[in-house]
């Protein structure tokens, strides 16, 4: 699961919730879009990480940097 918040509250009451719900899933928390687009397309720092994405993207559409819509276009395309 990669979840992209940049809330802190936000984000707390999310890992509480994946929490209870009781996934095994890794949750790798990222705090912007550029970030986020980083790691889904392995550059920056995350150019050597394993191959494949996240099965599930939890993306906060109001994000610093790039914002979680063209996040998500990008994703798409």
């Amino acid at each position: 699961i990669l979840l992209v918040e940049d809330n802190p509250h936000d984000l707390e009451l999310t890992l509480i919730a994946l929490e209870r719900s009781q996934l095994a899933n890794e949750v790798v928390i990222m705090r912007d879009g550029a970030e986020a687009l980083n790691y889904l397309l392995r550059t920056g720092a995350y150019a050597e990480r394993a191959d494949g994405n996240p099965a599930v993207l939890l993306l906060d559409l109001k994000l610093p940097k790039v914002d979680g819509l063209e996040v998500l276009k990008t994703v798409r395309e």
